[in-house]
């Protein structure tokens, strides 16, 4: 019984560790800009400055109209 159950965890583990994949190669010519993380900032920076100063005005707004009531 003790073999059997060796054997099952020795397929077992090795057909995890034939399993994992390779990590991909580096990109060939090396970094496309400098400095090397390469992030852009202005694609949903801007979005967020825009819906940032729309909430505000929203809330000047409803704050103005309250005020005008009481």
């Amino acid at each position: 019984m003790k073999s059997k159950i060796y054997i099952i965890g020795f397929f077992i583990l090795s057909s995890y560790t034939l399993s994992i994949a390779a990590p991909p190669p580096p990109p060939a010519g090396g970094p496309r800009c400098w400095p090397p993380p390469c992030v852009p900032i202005d694609g949903g920076i801007s979005i967020l400055i825009a819906a940032g100063a729309l909430y505000g005005g929203s809330k000047l707004y409803s704050k103005q109209k309250n005020k005008k009531t009481l």
